[in-house]
């Protein structure tokens, strides 16, 4: 499968804010946003101005880095939103905060999505009762998700849980930190994606 494996801080870097990818290391004086707030590359200090389409594409490339999505994919969710009952660019918001790897790492059992896309290809988590190691995987209300019993003990999954309680959850999830394991109560609410998203931008520009 194809994905990224370049530095993820220009990303941060070229969209101009942070995108939260390297987990606790973005709330650091490390971070490269606060260190170099300007894109990457010999012009990345020149003034730029975006025309529409420029702004439109920009927002489409964040949402896309922020999920850890490629092009393809992503058009494939618009697509799949765009048949949908309701507003499109909310219902794209929905399926990609519905992905498999986005909810353990909304439930705080991984430090970003990217670590979450990781152990859920090594096969940590289950949902209901099965285990389940494709990242994209579409979850839905009602499902229970848990960490594997066999890798609770492992570093990730035992330092996530110890500092798992206390902490806030949408209100599409719960998590008991007791029984070690999550529900999806519903679909995911426009509300709690608190993500610095305008995601009509991205329906203006698939709509072109």
């Amino acid at each position: 499968m194809a994905r990224y494996t370049d530095s993820v801080c220009r990303l941060c870097r070229r969209e101009g804010e942070k995108l939260f990818l390297k987990a606790s290391r973005c709330e650091t004086p490390k971070c490269a946003i606060d260190k170099r707030a300007y894109p990457p590359g010999q012009h990345g200090q020149g003034r730029t101005k975006f025309s529409e389409y420029g702004v439109q594409l920009r927002e489409k490339q964040k949402v896309r880095r922020i999920y850890g999505v490629l092009e393809k994919q992503f058009r494939k969710y618009f697509k799949m939103a765009d048949r949908k009952k309701g507003v499109t660019g909310e219902n794209l918001l929905q399926l990609l905060e519905m992905r498999f790897d986005n909810v353990i790492y909304r439930m705080g059992l991984a430090g970003s999505r990217s670590a979450a896309r990781q152990l859920v290809r090594h096969r940590f988590f289950t949902i209901n009762g099965k285990k389940v190691n494709v990242p994209s995987y579409i979850v839905k209300q009602g499902d229970v998700i848990a960490p594997v019993s066999s890798k609770v003990a492992k570093f990730p999954i035992k330092t996530a849980l110890e500092n798992i309680k206390g902490k806030t959850f949408p209100s599409w999830l719960t998590f008991d930190a007791d029984k070690k394991e999550g529900v999806v109560q519903s679909p995911a609410n426009r509300e709690d994606i608190t993500l610095p998203v305008q995601e009509q931008l991205i329906v203006e520009l698939y709509s072109r």
